[in-house]
């Protein structure tokens, strides 16, 4: 039995998930509200992040240690071609770290994480200088992916990729909560239709947080 402790808007988890389906292990989904730092969970993976992989009676904590898991015990999802790998890992990295930091983490916890905590431990209102910060950067770094995509059917090849997957998850995120202004990046947004058309990606379509509907099309294939 394969077992995936996550939550449903953790940008690394989504990146598991994907990988997962895209190899059709199908794993038992766990939620878990990382920031509650549940004991029980804490026994599973004391530094209290997610994802968390069961699989074969192996436990593996962290999104990069499961992405070498899998590509080690299973179908790889990198080609040989050195120049082609390191490419898909530059943009592995960039969206991994620096979209990120200067995006995706700050939305995040200021829309949902904020919204759960107590005032006592970081919660409260989101702080909307920050948000603006983040919605600067994003324009900023969407000119930089539509630029990337737009003479290219997948963003490095011609074949869906480890970036892809990994871009995917930190987008949908943002368009789960409606902070994607499709319009302005026509080559992003008929990049994101192709991976949201994927059976992998129907069960991220599906997701529900509590009190935190999805915005817009989100869970539809045309918008």
């Amino acid at each position: 039995m394969t077992t995936l402790y996550h939550y449903p808007l953790c940008p690394f988890s989504r990146k598991v998930r994907l990988l997962l389906r895209e190899r059709n292990i199908d794993p038992d989904l766990i939620v878990e509200a990382y920031w509650q730092r549940r004991k029980e969970f804490l026994k599973t993976n004391p530094s209290g992040e997610v994802p968390v992989l069961i699989m074969k009676e192996e436990k593996i904590c962290g999104h990069y240690a499961i992405t070498e898991y899998l590509e080690e015990n299973h179908e790889s999802l990198l080609p040989k071609d050195n120049i082609a790998r390191n490419e898909i890992r530059r943009i592995v990295d960039w969206f991994d770290n620096k979209f990120h930091y200067e995006v995706g983490k700050i939305i995040l916890d200021e829309r949902v994480q904020r919204r759960f905590l107590k005032v006592s431990k970081g919660g409260g209102l989101p702080r909307l200088e920050r948000i603006r910060i983040a919605i600067h950067n994003l324009n900023y770094h969407m000119d930089y992916i539509n630029t990337l995509i737009a003479e290219r059917f997948w963003l490095t090849d011609d074949q869906i990729s480890l970036a892809d997957l990994t871009a995917s998850a930190h987008i949908s995120c943002l368009d789960y909560l409606g902070d994607i202004p499709w319009k302005k990046y026509p080559a992003v947004k008929d990049w994101y239709t192709r991976i949201k058309c994927r059976p992998s990606f129907r069960s991220l379509l599906m997701d529900q947080v509590m009190s935190i509907p999805p915005r817009g099309k989100y869970a539809t294939l045309d918008f």
